[in-house]
């Protein structure tokens, strides 16, 4: 059984190929059981975020092009186009993939603690549907205690440094006084609560919250103090807005061109800053054609971003350590699990012929033998016979001139070089 990790991320494919591969959140459940059929895959877990698409397997494959021809199937798209912008790791590389991903190590923003949580709910949906139960749930929980002792003993979350952070980051460099703005947040989950703590911080006064669930937007603007909308009020919200940031599972745009155009001649084209963190993305790309609007997506805040994320090279130094040492432990687990079946077989023959040693013993005794000398007898008869077959096994190597076995049955049964083989 091996493992793989097969994706598609912000380093390999622009936001027009990654919004293309995305999962909706109510569609993970389907597309896992699709997965595991169509590619033949033991078990399958997905993360989809706006940054990166990937599937960690345990799989009999010897290859991914199964599993991209899925992919390619699932999204309509065209599997040499997903292999031209896909990357796979097998087995050890895996691992330590997973891990880096998990520490913030592999994202756009350097250290940035959501991926964590991103990752936490992929495995939660596949372990519902009963497809992460033994490679990948034990590969899933180890990486889970290493991410933990990545953030613990290193400075890699420190100093606020996100998607979200950037994004309000660039907003400070376009108005200069955040407090007179009015901001206006599409969507209501981890990432906009991000987004709203960093604009309160940043002094902006008036939050509005709008998200296809009304009593969500509640609860996230009542923390800032702000309003909750309904997504069918933001073209009447639009004119009153400053800042506007969104980040949905949607899969279709939710803010058009027209609406747009519509607030601008109210506001007499006083300028609005916009950032779509979404994949796919919400606010249609046309949007950015219009004067007076400054329209970023996530690939955009990638300048920012890397300004930010200096800080935290050092701290990433000291996690990759963390994760190299935590990659090379769980492959000495997994080598040692795959000697079990071996070991419980090696022990149940040992058994077997102490168990017959035995019965032939108590039987002589009860014939009237001396114990002494039944004894004896057992001791020779169980010595023989446990070592009858690698004594053979020696022997034939040794004529073979393979001395590598001569050397591991040494280093098995701890022999000096003088001590007589066989």
């Amino acid at each position: 059984m091996a493992l793989l990790a097969l994706g598609i991320n912000h380093k390999t494919a622009p936001v027009e190929v990654r919004e293309r591969v995305a999962f909706a959140p109510e569609a993970l459940a389907d597309a896992l059981h699709k997965a595991r059929c169509q590619a033949q895959l033991s078990e399958v877990a997905i993360l989809s975020t706006c940054n990166r698409t990937e599937l960690y397997c345990a799989t009999e494959l010897e290859g991914t092009r199964a599993l991209l021809e899925w992919l390619g199937d699932y999204h309509g798209l065209d599997v040499d186009e997903l292999h031209r912008c896909s990357y796979a790791y097998w087995n050890e590389e895996a691992v330590r993939h997973m891990m880096r991903v998990a520490c913030g190590l592999d994202s756009l923003v350097l250290g940035e603690p959501q991926i964590l949580g991103q990752l936490k709910s992929s495995y939660s949906v596949s372990q519902a549907e009963g497809l992460a139960s033994v490679e990948l749930g034990r590969l899933f929980r180890t990486t889970f205690s290493v991410a933990k002792d990545v953030r613990t003993q290193t400075a890699i979350g420190q100093n606020p440094v996100s998607v979200a952070y950037a994004a309000v980051n660039l907003a400070q460099h376009i108005f200069a006084d955040l407090s007179a703005s009015r901001a206006l947040l599409i969507g209501a989950g981890e990432t906009i609560e991000l987004v709203a703590r960093h604009l309160k911080r940043a002094g902006v006064q008036h939050i509005t919250v709008a998200n296809r669930t009304l009593a969500r937007a509640l609860a996230v603007a009542e923390e800032f103090d702000g309003r909750a909308i309904e997504l069918s009020q933001i073209p009447e919200e639009l004119p009153n807005t400053d800042i506007l940031i969104a980040s949905t599972a949607s899969q279709l745009p939710i803010l058009g061109k027209g609406a747009v155009e519509v607030a601008l001649k109210k506001r007499k084209h006083r300028p609005i800053f916009m950032v779509d963190i979404a994949v796919p993305r919400d606010i249609e790309p046309q949007v950015g054609d219009l004067d007076d609007v400054y329209l970023y997506t996530v690939d955009d805040l990638r300048e920012v971003i890397e300004e930010n994320q200096r800080e935290r090279q050092s701290a990433a130094t000291e996690a990759e350590g963390i994760i190299e040492t935590g990659a090379l432990e769980f492959m000495r687990q997994l080598r040692e699990l795959d000697a079990v079946g071996t070991l419980t077989q090696l022990r149940g023959q040992a058994h077997e012929v102490a168990r017959q040693e035995l019965e032939k013993g108590l039987r002589q005794l009860r014939n009237g033998r001396e114990a002494e000398e039944v004894l004896r007898r057992l001791a020779h008869g169980l010595t023989n016979k446990l070592l009858h077959q690698p004594t053979v096994q020696l022997r034939h190597a040794s004529s073979e001139g393979r001395s590598e076995v001569l050397q591991l049955a040494q280093e098995l049964y701890q022999l000096n070089d003088s001590d007589p083989v066989g």
